[in-house]
């Protein structure tokens, strides 16, 4: 038995050996077409030279040396590389080792900014239903999926939560996408006039929601008329960019496609690939100001904030991704899945009936399944249809990122997909049949 406390003890899980660009190879020598990148992380692949060549180097310069003595270069070159690619007017950047931990930098840097200022009673956040930043305790409570945050409910700070944006099922009939954005997002003024403009200090938001509803986007003007509210009361707007973001949706940054930035911005997971543990925290000028002018110190730490090796890694994976136009390889194979998708499931008529919908942006893609198509109707929950689907398509040598709880953190299943942005025609095909294969099987089971 093995003596190390997996994620559940009711699997018994290969081994991996080694990676060979899109796919990832077990001791026994399966080798596993990778279709979501772990958790959107694998954006290079598995093999990538230029990556593992910059972490030997670096380890053979120096592997770590604490930022409380010294800064290093692979962490200033990647600042600079992500302040020159962002589109606003961020002025510094904050490393830390994951999401979890960007998503807790941003909460106490919010908290700082307006005590620098004086507004101490400026403490509340307000995010959204349905929303997922991480599973530390901070990050936990600004979440808002229902069935991570109850057996911690107890050690949770109050966060008030407003709707999330879910067309697919909350969009009104003879609701134009534009007024069902309007509707939503004014929930938010409605929300910090109830809790008084001086108390509440975020919004906290992902621009692309990932893991609990499946790559859901916002309505047309949605995230400006956020803006709008956040500035009109003097609330700071936090984007969560941890899985959606760094190229992920065709765009570095997803708040491209919205027109809007963040005041702070949370990015992890592609920065470095998988290649090494890295986030980061995109910090505008004002808060950099606030805190320069105030007391000059943020209150806040981690042991391996700045790591040399893991920026070596993130700088090397931003290179690549820029200087190999990869952005343009998202945007056009997430066209292709898409269509291909399409085309696999309407040649199973029997699995297209459960199809409630695709959605989604670039590689970053979500398919919800349901049991009736007509009235949206779920599976029953006990069914674990999305872990069903996983284990068909580990079979076919798939990997995918199936949920459950789509719905309300216990309802509804979906398939989120977010393959490295190196894929071409061939491995869409190849995604395209499997998954749909895995999905049939799944629910032919079920029966």
């Amino acid at each position: 038995m093995s003596k190390v406390m997996q994620r559940t003890s009711r699997l018994n899980l290969a081994t991996i050996a080694t990676g060979d660009g899109v796919f990832l190879i077990d001791k026994a020598g399966n080798r596993y077409l990778d279709a979501c990148g772990g958790a959107a992380v694998s954006c290079l692949g598995h093999s990538n030279q230029r990556v593992k060549q910059a972490i030997i180097d670096q380890v053979n310069a120096v592997p770590y040396a604490h930022t409380g003595f010294f800064t290093n270069e692979p962490q200033e070159q990647l600042a600079e590389e992500l302040i020159q690619s962002s589109q606003g007017d961020f002025s510094q950047v904050y490393f830390v080792s994951g999401g979890s931990e960007a998503i807790e930098t941003a909460l106490k840097l919010t908290r700082q900014y307006f005590l620098e200022q004086g507004k101490e009673s400026k403490q509340i956040f307000i995010a959204r239903k349905k929303s997922y930043h991480g599973n530390t305790l901070g990050a936990l409570a600004v979440g808002g999926n229902q069935w991570r945050r109850k057996p911690f409910a107890p050690l949770l700070m109050d966060v008030h939560h407003i709707s999330a944006c879910y067309e697919y099922r909350d969009q009104q009939e003879n609701e134009s996408n534009y007024a069902y954005g309007m509707r939503i997002a004014n929930e938010l003024e409605e929300k910090i006039l109830e809790l008084g403009a001086n108390n509440v200090a975020a919004f906290v938001a992902e621009t692309v929601v990932g893991a609990t509803t499946g790559a859901t986007t916002a309505p047309q003007g949605y995230f400006k008329r956020i803006r709008e509210i956040c500035d009109k009361y003097d609330v700071l707007l936090i984007l969560d960019e941890i899985m959606c973001g760094m190229g992920r949706t065709g765009y570095l940054h997803a708040c491209e496609h919205e027109g809007i930035q963040g005041d702070l911005q949370t990015i992890a997971k592609g920065i470095a690939a998988g290649y090494q543990a890295l986030g980061a925290v995109l910090i505008t000028d004002k808060i950099v100001t606030a805190i320069d002018n105030g007391s000059g110190f943020f209150q806040h730490g981690h042991t391996y904030i700045g790591h040399p090796t893991a920026c070596a890694a993130g700088l090397a994976t931003q290179l690549e991704i820029r200087e190999c136009d990869l952005l343009n390889n998202v945007k056009k194979q997430g066209i292709y899945l898409v269509e291909a998708l399409k085309d696999k499931i309407k040649m199973i008529p029997e699995l297209e009936q459960y199809i409630g919908d695709i959605r989604g942006r670039g590689l970053f893609l979500g398919i919800e399944l349901v049991a009736d198509k007509k009235t949206k109707k779920v599976f029953e929950p006990s069914l674990k249809l999305h872990a069903k689907i996983k284990s068909k398509a580990m079979e076919n040598k798939l990997m995918v990122y199936p949920m459950g709880g789509t719905i309300d953190g216990l309802n509804g299943d979906h398939v989120l997909l977010a393959p490295p942005f190196i894929i071409d025609n061939d491995h869409v095909e190849q995604i395209s049949e499997r998954l749909t294969k895995a999905m049939f099987s799944a629910i032919k089971a079920l029966r």
